[in-house]
C-alpha cells in the first residue's frame, strides 16, 4: 500500500486523443495529479472528469498536470472525451499494471456480488515524484476543489 512520501510508481500509458505515450518520470518537476476512476461514461465517473476538466487551468496555474486513467481503451476514452468535451487527458491502463502498483484494483461488491474494479483514487504527486497526499474511497462531490486546494499548498 502506497503512503504520502513514497516514491510515485513510475509507469508509461498511452493517452486518448494524440496517440502518443506517457511517462511519468518524463513528467518530473512538475506537480502532477493522477485520478483513478472505474468507468467512462459513468455517472461519478463524468461529474469527475468534468470537474477536472473545468478546473484544468487552475491547476496548471499551481504548477500541476492533471491525469485520469481508468482501464477503459482508448476508443472508450475518445468517445467519452468528444461526448462530455473533456479537456482533462485520459490515459488507458488496458491490462490493469499500473492501477495495481497504486493499489485501486480492488475487490468490490455490488449488489452482494463480488468482482473486480477499480476504487476511485487520486494521487497528488510532487515535483520531485513523491506522492504528496492520496485519496482513497472518493466521493465525487466536492472532490476537485480539495485536490485543488492541495495542490496549491505544495
Amino acid at each position: 500500500m502506497l503512503n504520502p512520501s513514497d516514491p510515485a510508481p513510475d509507469f508509461t500509458l498511452p493517452l486518448a486523443q494524440d496517440g502518443g505515450d506517457i511517462s511519468l518520470s518524463d513528467l518530473r518537476g512538475k506537480a502532477i495529479v493522477l485520478f483513478f476512476y472505474p468507468r467512462d461514461n459513468t455517472p461519478g465517473c463524468t461529474k469527475e472528469s468534468i470537474g477536472f476538466s473545468n478546473q484544468l487551468q487552475a491547476f496548471a496555474d499551481a504548477g500541476a498536470l492533471v491525469y485520469g486513467i481508468s482501464r477503459d481503451s482508448l476508443k472508450k476514452h475518445d468517445n467519452f472525451i468528444a461526448k462530455h468535451e473533456l479537456t482533462t487527458p485520459l490515459l488507458s491502463d488496458a491490462g490493469g499494471t499500473t492501477c495495481e502498483d497504486y493499489g485501486t484494483w480492488k475487490e468490490k461488491t455490488l449488489y452482494g456480488k463480488k468482482h473486480w474494479g477499480i476504487e476511485r483514487s487520486t494521487f497528488l504527486i510532487d515535483a520531485e515524484g513523491r506522492i504528496a497526499k492520496i485519496w482513497r474511497k472518493v466521493k465525487v462531490d466536492g472532490h476537485v476543489e480539495e485536490v485543488l486546494a492541495a495542490t496549491q499548498a505544495l
